[in-house]
């Protein structure tokens, strides 16, 4: 049975995007934050994000050397469409490749599980499976729809320092409280804090 484990960064007052979906804040220059999400990425068996999310990373990473590149590349991939089987995954990959040499496991990108299903008995079937945890990424409604269905088991929240003033939250669509204990705080140099909660 696998975790799902919600990774995502977010400002100081709570918003994981600002109000047009852009989110180029959370890009600092913390080598020891980078590390520290590295290392994360890598503790997983699957990574999960909705299409738009997908789309975009799909043309990114493949061809990408950024650091993230390697666990983002050689780590599985599901991606929660309601356009189904005939989402065009392979097609977005191959273009990533016409930039630049693909990197080792690119071609995860193109072979990538659509879950065009309810979103709790997709879920349900991923977490069924053995292995390390599956880290969830964006959008912001996938990431919503997770937290609203009680599906996220753990949230690890990596906070800017930087205030947006106004943006999309990532828990406006809870109808109750959801209390959390808090399993680690890290604070790194350049002022970000990872705080990983898990669901009481």
């Amino acid at each position: 049975m696998r975790e799902l484990v919600l990774k995502m960064s977010m400002s100081v007052d709570g918003f994981v995007s600002d109000m047009d979906g852009r989110n180029g804040w959370m890009f600092g220059t913390d080598r020891e934050a980078k590390a520290w999400s590295v290392e994360f990425l890598w503790n997983a068996s699957l990574h999960v994000m909705g299409s738009r999310t997908f789309h975009d990373m799909a043309a990114w990473w493949p061809a990408s050397t950024d650091q993230f590149a390697a666990p983002m590349n050689q780590i599985p991939k599901a991606v929660f469409s309601r356009q189904g089987p005939a989402m065009p995954t392979k097609a977005n990959a191959e273009a990533a490749t016409t930039r630049a040499a693909p990197q080792a496991g690119a071609e995860s990108w193109a072979e990538a599980y659509v879950a065009s299903g309810d979103l709790r008995a997709e879920i349900a079937k991923l977490k069924a499976q053995e292995g390390k945890p599956i880290i969830a990424h964006g959008g912001v409604s996938f990431a919503r729809s997770l937290v609203a269905g009680g599906l996220v088991d753990r949230f690890a929240l990596l906070v800017a320092p930087v205030g947006l003033g106004r943006g999309l939250p990532l828990f406006s669509e809870l109808v109750a409280p959801v209390p959390l204990d808090l399993v680690s705080s890290r604070a790194f140099p350049g002022g970000a804090v990872a705080q990983v909660y898990r669901t009481a």
